[in-house]
Order: C-alpha cells, then structure tokens, then sequence
C-alpha cells in the first residue's frame, strides 16, 4: 500500500507522542491501575519461583507415639532432617534460570498488551464522545436546514408552485435528519456507559490526548507486540534446553540428621523397662539418569515450540507493517477529506457575504441567509471531526507502541 511523500515525511519528523505515557495511562481508572500493579507484581512473584525451584527444600519430620502394651506406659519420640539437593544437572540449573527470567520479561509485555488495550479503548471511547457531541450541533444544523427547507416548499406549495409530491420528500427528509440524531444521542450514551466503567475522568472535562505521528522504524522498535514475540523466542529456547537436561546426567548432594528416644520399653512382660537415645547423621552424593520412553518426544516438543515461535514473529512483523500502512492510508484519507471541507467551508463563506448582500437588496430571503450560515458551521464541525478521525486511527499505532527510553 503506497503512501504519500508528505505523509512519510511528517510521520519522520514528528516521531513522538505529544503526551507522556503516564498521562495516557491516566485516562483509566485507578483501580484498573491498581490491578495492572498487582500483574506486574506477580510476574515478578512467578519469575522468582521459577528461578529457585532449582533449590530443593529441606524435609523435616518428628514424630511422638505413646502406646502400652504390658501395662507400661511407653514413649517413642523421633526427628530428621533430609536434604536431596541437586548441584549438577547438566546445564539445566543455569538454563532454569534464564527462563524464568524470559518468562517474566515474556510475562510483562502481555500485561503491556493488555493494559494498552484498556487504555486504547478508554480513549477512543472519549474521541467518539466528543465527535457524537460535535456530530450533535452538525444534525441539529441540518434539522434547521430541513425546516427551512420544509417552510420553503410549504410556501411554494400554498402559492400553487409546487405539487403536494415535493412537500412530501421535504416532510420525509425532516424526518431523516431528526431520527438520526436521536440515533446519535442514543449511541452517545452508550459510550458514556462505557467509558465510565474503565474510568474516572469525567467526559466532559477530560481533554483529547494529541498524538503524533511516529515513523514505521520506530514503531516497529517499540511494538509491543513484536517485542513480546521476541520474549516468547527467547523463553522457547531456555525451556527446550531446561527440557533436554531433565534426560541427562544429574548430581545430586544428600544429608540427613536423625534423632530418636525410647522410653519404658519391654521386650518381655514383667522384665525390666529399657530407655535410650540415638542421633546420627549421614551425607554424601549420588548420581541419576532417567531413561524415560517419552524423552524423545518431550525434547523435540519442545523443540517444535521453539522453532513454531521463530516463524511466527516474522508474521507478527508482516502484520505490524501492514497496520502502520493502512493507518497511514487512511490518515491521508482523512486530510483529504477534512481538506475537502475546508474548501467547501471557503466557498460557503463566499456564498454566505454575497448572499447576505443580495438579501440586503432585496433579492434574498432571510432563509437563504440561514441555509447558508448553517451550512458553513456544518463544514466547521466536519473539519473538527475529520481531526478526532485521525487521533482514532494514531491510537490503533499507540495501543501496540511503547517507548521504553
């Protein structure tokens, strides 16, 4: 898809968002923020997990029986300490560290996608506010050019000028114009409803975030997308290899502590009653290879994830180019067409001054003046929305743009 040298020119030049990433992310409500908090939180809870499940735990037992077999109360207590820790597992330690590292940087760019898809939804909800509002003043203009249009073929009617058919059609297209606004308000309202279920601004008050045009190099750079795509290579390639050592020779080192007591002990009834006291310990190390039947397949599964998620980012990359073009397109369109309103907005104004000069003289009616003083505003407010167009389609480039510098 062909862009425009002016276009790719600009998009070169103004290569940042006008507005901070904090104050983008502060068109969610706080709660929502708070939740984000907490995923990241966990990410980092996981990731620590994940990185020292290497590290076996220690097992402590005690024990305390009481029992009397001989009319003679007798009490057995004991107590052990056990330790089986790994020390070699044929890279797997070090690779079972380096991807619970990649799982939490994999882990953090999907709460990016997420939240920068909450925070794209709230703001384009509050561009589409604004634009029903400004689409509202546009239909109520139009109305008034209806009636006025209504009145005229009505007076036309009465002086025998026009047949009852044009009355009609101007009846009709009143009536259009009128069902379109109540259709505007109701989806106005819809989006308010929407928009304040995901925040705490107040609509009204709540400002347009004006963004920038970005260049596709550095979209690219800083998609979040692709770059969560990267993350998913590299934790693929640590689990392949942390899957490939569990089917390799491991070391392990064992310790243990063991204490047990005995009281009023007897072996024959009516013979004298024994106590004692033991402890020991032992320690050492010993080496294990699994021979499993599945080993092979679970390796070259994961093995197959690896090598599926280096293909696939190259499809994510093909995607992301695709979205910048069509949304480069679609901003040309847009200046088009709000250049196309401008012109129109000009010729109004011409026709308007010679209107009113005409009316002056007498040769004009005051509703002429009308028509063309709403159809001038009508232009003015497409121009205005032409503009919010155009932040919508940036805000499909920022929901997958983050720039970490």
């Amino acid at each position: 898809m062909k862009v425009s040298f002016l276009l790719i020119a600009l998009s070169t030049l103004c290569s940042t968002l006008l507005f901070s990433e904090e104050k983008l992310e502060s068109y969610i409500s706080e709660n929502k923020k708070e939740q984000f908090k907490y995923d990241y939180k966990k990410n980092e809870v996981e990731s620590s997990k994940l990185r020292d499940s290497w590290i076996a735990p220690l097992n402590l037992n005690y024990s305390y029986t009481k029992s009397n077999p001989y009319e003679n109360k007798q009490i057995q207590q004991g107590a052990a300490i056990q330790m089986d820790q790994p020390i070699f597992k044929s890279g797997g330690i070090y690779y079972g560290i380096k991807f619970a590292e990649a799982s939490k940087v994999y882990s953090d760019y999907f709460s990016d996608v997420t939240k920068r898809k909450l925070v794209k939804d709230a703001i384009s909800l509050l561009i589409q506010i604004k634009q029903m509002d400004q689409k509202i003043s546009k239909q109520n203009l139009m109305i008034k050019n209806s009636e006025i249009n209504l009145a005229q073929k009505k007076e036309s009617y009465l002086s025998g000028q026009l047949d009852s058919g044009f009355l009609d059609n101007a009846i009709i297209e009143r009536n259009i114009v009128i069902q379109a606004l109540y259709d505007i308000q109701t989806n106005k309202e819809r989006a308010i409803s929407k928009f304040n279920a995901i925040s705490d601004m107040k609509y009204e008050d709540a400002p347009i975030p004006e963004l920038k045009l970005i260049n596709q190099d550095e979209f690219l750079e800083n998609n979040i997308v692709l770059n969560m795509s990267k993350s998913e290579i590299n934790k693929n390639k640590y689990n392949k290899n942390v899957t490939l050592s569990k089917y390799l020779p491991q070391i392990n080192f064992v310790a243990g502590y063991n204490w047990k007591e005995s009281q009023n002990q007897q072996f024959i009834p009516g013979a004298e009653s024994i106590s004692n006291e033991t402890d020991y310990y032992n320690y050492g190390v010993k080496a294990s290879l699994p021979l499993d039947i599945n080993s092979f397949r679970d390796v070259e599964s994961s093995k197959i994830d690896y090598l599926k998620s280096v293909l696939v980012i190259e499809d994510k990359k093909r995607e992301q180019k695709a979205i910048f073009e069509q949304v480069m397109q679609n901003i040309e369109n847009f200046e088009k067409k709000k250049q196309l309103s401008v012109e129109n907005r000009d010729i109004y104004e011409k026709l308007l001054t010679d209107t009113v000069d005409l009316y002056k003289a007498g040769y004009k009616t005051e509703y002429d003046v009308e028509l063309l003083q709403n159809s001038v505003e009508i232009q003015k407010i497409d121009v205005e929305v032409f503009g919010m167009d155009k932040q919508l389609e940036l805000l499909t480039l920022y929901e997958m743009y983050k720039n970490e510098i």
